[in-house]
């Protein structure tokens, strides 16, 4: 059994810390929130007022944060992760954040002799809560191997893609797939009412042919294919338009940085900006195909 201080209980962490409970892990948790921390309590978690005391007596510190900015905060102001965790702890960082500050964050924990790993995920709130994310991991053979264990206990995939940094770049380019294939899927299901056709029809062709993926048939953005599809719950999240867009930002940054080429991202982070202005950021991702029928129904009525 591991001790596991974890920081960041929102949507996400809180059910990661739940699954490491139920693995049989002793959790003591942090965060803004105070009802937050009443969630953990009421699981069985210990509650802590201080983002110090969470580092204190632990063996592992994990952190979920909403962004580059927090993630830098928390672990290198004063009083932060970095210098209240003891040496030889390990730090698990399942953040979504730009590829600098992970590789920053984990060179300044090797400087306190700590190991450190960055382990963004994919499977949104409905994975945490089963325990059936996927974990991209970067960091040394040595954290990866400390961490396995942990990871296993919230994930059902865990692949080390290399060193630090190389699990943020994994996950900005997986989501990078996600956000242009969803916008396709929804483009064509518009243009498929558009045209007369069942959206079932559309369905059972594509999904065995050469336009299946992961956001037709695991992620069906049109109500009644897929029953666990977001869509069949009027869109409440799994993962967020807003969730969406900061990825999509990301990996644009990541482009413009090493001078790569990525027009089709481009494309989908405009669309989400989009979304998420008209006051849409806090459905799920895949409700983009609301704002393209409304596009399209704007343009029939000109």
């Amino acid at each position: 059994m591991a001790q596991i201080g974890f920081i960041g209980l929102g949507n996400m962490g809180l059910p990661m810390a739940q699954s490491l409970m139920k693995a049989g892990h002793s959790v003591c948790g942090y965060d803004v929130s105070a009802s937050a921390l009443d969630k953990l309590s009421a699981a069985g978690g210990v509650a802590v007022r201080s983002l110090d005391v969470a580092c204190m007596g632990v063996d592992t510190v994990i952190t979920m944060l909403p962004a580059g900015e927090q993630v830098r905060e928390v672990y290198r102001a004063a009083g932060g992760v970095l210098a209240s965790a003891a040496r030889g702890t390990l730090l698990i960082d399942s953040s979504t954040v730009d590829v600098e500050t992970a590789r920053a964050v984990a060179a300044a924990a090797a400087v306190n002799e700590l190991d450190m790993i960055d382990a963004p995920v994919s499977g949104g709130v409905a994975g945490a809560t089963a325990g059936t994310l996927t974990f991209m991991v970067g960091g040394s053979e040595k954290a990866f191997e400390r961490a396995k264990p942990l990871l296993a206990g919230m994930g059902r995939t865990i692949v080390h893609t290399g060193g630090p940094g190389s699990g943020q770049a994994a996950k900005l380019c997986n989501n990078l797939i996600l956000g242009v294939s969803m916008i396709a899927v929804c483009e064509a299901f518009v243009l498929a009412e558009k045209l007369g056709l069942d959206p079932q029809k559309l369905f059972e062709v594509a999904s065995q042919s050469s336009g299946q993926c992961w956001s037709l048939t695991s992620y069906c953005p049109m109500p009644g294919l897929v029953p666990s599809s977001p869509a069949n719950r009027d869109y409440q999240p799994g993962f967020t338009a807003a969730m969406m867009l900061k990825d999509l930002k990301l990996a644009q940054d990541a482009a413009r940085s090493t001078r790569a080429v990525s027009p089709l991202g481009a494309g989908a982070s405009a669309i989400y900006q989009r979304f998420v202005e008209e006051g849409s950021g806090a459905i799920d991702f895949s409700g983009i195909i609301r704002f393209l029928r409304e596009v399209a129904a704007e343009k029939a009525a000109k």
